[in-house]
């Protein structure tokens, strides 16, 4: 039907000059019509103008207003000849009404606000408030001023009414044929063939797309850095446990039990089952002599190892852990040169915002051979960044518990313009490896640094929850590329 107003129109005459009063002369909503001008507009039936007008409506306060009456004149007929005391007059009112009647009544000048008593100053009121809604409800203007005054009240709010003009396009037709998509075998028959239109076929037009599993960004990065590790030579250690004893994560690693790490506001500690039972116990009292008393040219910490403490479970807080397991059964074998990797996920009681996670990834590398230096480890980092594209890179002294010496590695970032600190590296303490039986002469060089801090960069994202967790945007899983590391 609002096809047929529309086309027919234009048939007689040379324009509809607006969509909306159209709409309104032939008794159609204007929404239907926009809709077929649309679709008539898409084939070149018709040119369409877009038209925009400003119009003003009213608020669902408004309406109430402009139904029962502003507050104010609501208060004032609320308040008798004779006066009223507060309390007696909020009881006959909203409390809302109450509390803007009073503020517009006495600014109108119209009641007397008396500490004891309220009374007309004024005999008769006009709800001027009341006229205004009610013309701007049935579309009529009215003045800036009161425009304003009802927009201070939140009374009324813009909205922009959006329609056409119109006019004949290149393909205006009376009627809209209709466009055939596919020949048959009838239209052959019949020769009906010959008089059809056939659908122009759009060859740029894509097709719907295809719906699979997509790979997180982090997996693709962390998948290139496996494959790093593995043409380095490097083997996988097994990361599959998230729970570690105390003693595997901290004790093993020569960090004392009153460090700052492994208080609560750091540690994620298990309720249930809250400690381990299996450790193997002459390496618990090496350990536990090395703490108290030192040993292999060290003084120890000099304090009272309790075994309790280290029989903790917690969820570990670095794949360390993992490494110093993977290192105690290396020393119960005759000794043979490893080189190791880990990338997996640790877990820290640590405050989340744009840049950290209570859960994250940790990539770490280590060599354990003969005679390893600084210089080895030093190699061994240039050799691994550079697969990543970093090839400035610049090294800081540093402390950790169980490495000395220590260094933090910071890269020249070119996009940034300045050095930005992407791991830490260290050579394992004799206090940690020689308790475990690995010959004197025998040296551990390893580094580490988070997955989730490469993956930001090259993926440009600023906000550590974005990539990973319970808010990121699945468009961005499905639609992500790959990013190439700087692998030649």
């Amino acid at each position: 039907m609002a096809e047929e107003a529309i086309l027919g129109y234009l048939e007689k005459n040379d324009e509809i000059r607006d969509s909306g009063e159209f709409a309104a002369e032939c008794g159609i909503d204007h929404n239907e019509i926009v809709n077929v001008i649309k679709s008539l507009h898409g084939f070149r039936y018709v040119d369409a103008q877009d038209i925009k007008r400003e119009t003003w409506v009213l608020t669902d306060e408004g309406k109430t207003y402009a139904t029962v009456g502003s507050p104010e004149v609501q208060l004032f007929l609320a308040v008798p000849q004779e006066g009223i005391s507060k309390e007696e007059l909020q009881k006959k009112l909203d409390p809302s009404v109450f509390k803007i009647g009073c503020a517009q009544a006495a600014k109108n000048k119209w009641v007397d606000m008396g500490k004891q008593l309220m009374s007309r100053k004024v005999q008769h009121v006009d709800d001027k408030v009341k006229d205004l809604l009610l013309q701007i409800q049935q579309g009529l203007n009215i003045g800036s001023d009161e425009i304003k005054a009802l927009k201070v009240r939140k009374l009324i709010v813009p909205q922009t009414w959006k329609g056409y003009s119109l006019k004949r396009g290149p393909n205006y037709a009376p009627k809209r044929k209709k466009v055939v998509t596919d020949l048959t075998r009838d239209n052959f028959q019949s020769g009906e063939w010959k008089e059809l239109e056939f659908k122009e076929y759009n060859y740029s037009a894509k097709g719907q797309p295809l719906e699979g599993g997509s790979l997180h960004p982090l997996l693709k990065v962390r998948a290139q850095l496996k494959q790093i590790f593995l043409c380095m030579g490097f083997e996988e250690m097994p990361t599959n446990n998230f729970v570690e004893s105390s003693f595997w994560n901290f004790d093993a690693l020569f960090q004392p039990q009153q460090h700052p790490a492994r208080d609560s506001h750091d540690t994620f500690f298990l309720e249930t089952p809250s400690t381990t039972k299996i450790l193997p116990e002459d390496y618990v009292q090496r350990v536990r002599q090395v703490h108290e008393s030192g040993g292999y040219g060290s003084r120890g910490y000099a304090y009272d190892w309790k075994r309790e403490e280290a029989n903790k479970n917690l969820l570990r807080t670095h794949t360390t852990a993992v490494s110093s397991r993977m290192l105690y059964q290396l020393a119960q074998k005759p000794f043979a040169p490893k080189k190791y990797f880990s990338i997996d996920r640790v877990f820290r009681n640590e405050a989340v915002d744009r840049t950290h996670l209570a859960e994250f990834h940790q990539i770490e590398g280590l060599v354990c051979d003969l005679g390893l230096t600084l210089c080895d480890l030093i190699g061994v980092l240039h050799d691994f960044f550079s697969r990543l594209g970093m090839t400035k890179l610049k090294f800081k002294p540093a402390y950790n518990p169980y490495t000395e010496p220590s260094m933090e590695i910071f890269s020249y970032h070119e996009g940034f313009k300045k050095w930005v600190e992407v791991g830490n590296s260290g050579m394992f303490r004799p206090e940690m490896l020689q308790p475990m039986g690995l010959p004197e002469d025998v040296q551990v060089i390893a580094w580490g640094l988070s997955l989730e801090r490469p993956t930001m960069i090259l993926y440009g994202i600023d906000n550590i929850r974005d990539l990973f967790g319970h808010k990121v945007d699945l468009g961005l899983i499905k639609k992500n590329p790959i990013c190439r590391l700087g692998i030649d």
